[in-house]
């Protein structure tokens, strides 16, 4: 995959993160603070996608931005894992070994994910 400028890793994005926090941001909020703004920014992003690909409508100036509430998510998450010590690229690395073992063959023998609606 061909990296460009705005590439950035893992661990280049939680220490970003870490960086902001303690200059612009002075300190970190608790683990439990943060953990009620990701439910907050997790239900941002579900408001767009019930508008978006559901059946709600946009209310007149309701921001309709998915990539900022993504990355809002992100953000949070990142924090979180800074303050709690995970490394989110090991995490990922480990996950995705972690899935790719438990469902080698369920999704593909899945009739429900084969049959083209």
């Amino acid at each position: 995959m061909e990296q460009n400028a705005t590439d950035i890793s893992l661990r280049e994005a939680q220490a970003a993160v870490d960086e902001w926090i303690r200059t612009v941001g002075v300190r970190y909020f608790s683990p439990l603070t943060n953990m009620a703004v990701l439910a907050e920014e997790v239900g941002e992003v579900a408001r767009i996608m019930a508008r978006r690909y559901g059946d709600q409508s946009f209310k007149p100036g309701e921001s309709d931005s998915l990539a900022d509430e993504l990355a809002d998510v992100m953000w949070v998450v990142m924090a979180l894992a800074n303050q709690t010590g995970v490394d989110l690229a090991a995490a990922f690395h480990a996950n995705l070994d972690k899935k790719t073992s438990r469902y080698a063959t369920r999704h593909r023998t899945n009739p429900k994910l084969n049959n083209p609606t």
